[in-house]
């Protein structure tokens, strides 16, 4: 581990667990776009170069692909070669830069998994409109003393330069994904021979958080989003309808959930759809709380900041998300899916911790966190039962689409270390691709009569 100094600046020191600030300073907010980029990260490469300066990412369509809305995103980087493959015979020679996922990996399937590194391509972006945005977040947020919410700060990164281990994720939570989106995606979890049943939903959200006409978290009634995932297949699970109304500050209220059952024709609350209950399509292989990479409240947990460390980890995997990639060739038999398909890259890597408070339960009582710098993007998770070993891995596979630009995922990994089985999820190849400009969306939509309505097949 490197420095637990994540703020680049001597302005503010050590990173803290609970106290609550009223922005940063002005003189280092300016910093932002400067020596940090307009997200916060570090703005330079590394002294060895593998990992190069950030200078605007993939801000609009390259010029070396050719690309129209609602085309797959062709990969600007189809022509890089892989530098080296890590396998369990080489993982001395790469191990400082590891971090706990793949170690694990390594040593549950030396014969079959492997890394493959690829140049480094610093891509994540957002529009010039959202940097100012986050600027004036950075001068603004307050986080709460218990790090159960905040006010002062809208539409992306609440704390782009951070103080507390709670800002951190609250970054990741509420990062950037614009105001509407509609998509469809695919959950798989093979048996060890490699048989699947592919469960596809259909899902949108309304994030009242990206609205650009809302100019403070204070304007939204303590909702953050409102989203609608609508089972489409198989037959046996078609017409079950969720719908979450997510809260920001816990403390205030809890998330809201229904659940629609064409079996029984209602619609019922589901308190349940929280935490580490069952994540839904997911069969058993994880929990609600997991889903993109970690979701819901955070009070069941005490957060703390482990450090930062460049490491090797999913980043640009334009590959895995074209519909030529069939999911035969993804979810292969044993462990873990197809590694060939996924790249990997060297980059800077936040590191939290949380460790479940006594006073409450939860099936993962500690987890780890490995959150990408430019894009504040949890894409490793590691999760350990109640006898401290190893459980569950999670792994998420980001590219920026640089239509909007927004940097997101493409696909995502559970690994059960326990059951030898692995979980595929947010899987697009074959499916609708995603619209980040769902115009058509209206916020009553999102309501217990809507899905009733949406779930009759």
């Amino acid at each position: 581990m490197t420095t637990k100094n994540i703020l680049f600046t001597a302005a503010i020191a050590g990173l803290l667990s609970s106290a609550a600030f009223a922005g940063v300073p002005p003189e280092v907010a300016d910093r932002l776009g400067k020596d940090l980029t307009p997200m916060g990260s570090q703005k330079s490469g590394n002294k060895e170069g593998t990992i190069p300066e950030w200078t605007g990412g993939l801000s609009h369509p390259p010029s070396n692909v050719t690309y129209k809305i609602g085309d797959r995103h062709p990969d600007p980087y189809a022509d890089d070669k892989i530098l080296f493959t890590i396998t369990a015979a080489n993982i001395g020679q790469y191990e400082k830069n590891l971090g706990e996922l793949p170690k694990a990996m390594f040593k549950s399937y030396p014969d079959t998994y492997k890394v493959n590194v690829y140049q480094t391509r610093r891509s994540c972006a957002q529009p010039p409109a959202v940097y100012e945005v986050v600027k004036s977040n950075a001068l603004n947020s307050v986080g709460s003393p218990t790090g159960a919410g905040f006010t002062g700060a809208i539409r992306s990164t609440a704390f782009p330069i951070p103080s507390t281990s709670q800002e951190i994720m609250w970054n990741h939570k509420l990062k950037f994904r614009n105001f509407k989106a509609t998509r469809q995606f695919g959950f798989a979890a093979p048996t060890r021979s490699g048989d699947f049943t592919l469960y596809v939903a259909q899902d949108d959200v309304y994030q009242m958080y990206g609205d650009p006409a809302v100019k403070d978290v204070s304007e939204l009634n303590n909702i953050s989003l409102k989203y609608i995932s609508n089972t489409i297949a198989p037959a046996r699970s078609a017409g079950n309808v969720v719908l979450i109304h997510e809260t920001i500050n816990v403390s205030e209220g809890a998330r809201k959930a229904w659940v629609y059952s064409p079996g029984t024709r209602r619609v019922r609350r589901a308190p349940n759809i929280a935490y580490d209950n069952p994540l839904t399509n997911s069969d058993g292989m994880d929990a609600t709380d997991n889903f993109g990479g970690y979701n819901g409240a955070t009070d069941r947990y005490d957060w703390s900041y482990v450090g930062r460390q460049e490491a090797y980890m999913p980043n640009n995997n334009f590959r895995f998300a074209q519909r030529d990639l069939q999911y035969k060739d993804i979810l292969i038999p044993g462990g873990h899916l197809n590694q060939d398909v996924v790249r990997y890259e060297l980059q800077r890597a936040h590191i939290l911790e949380a460790n479940v408070r006594p006073e409450t339960r939860h099936i993962y009582p500690r987890r780890q966190f490995w959150i990408e710098e430019d894009s504040w993007f949890v894409l490793q998770n590691t999760a350990y039962d109640a006898r401290g070993d190893m459980w569950r891995l999670h792994e998420q596979f980001s590219m920026t689409y640089y239509e909007v630009p927004v940097c997101d995922r493409v696909g995502a990994a559970t690994y059960d270390l326990n059951a030898g089985r692995y979980l595929a999820g947010s899987l697009v190849n074959q499916e609708a691709q995603i619209s980040w400009n769902a115009d058509e969306l209206k916020e009553d939509r999102y309501t217990p009569d809507a899905i009733r309505r949406l779930g009759v097949r």
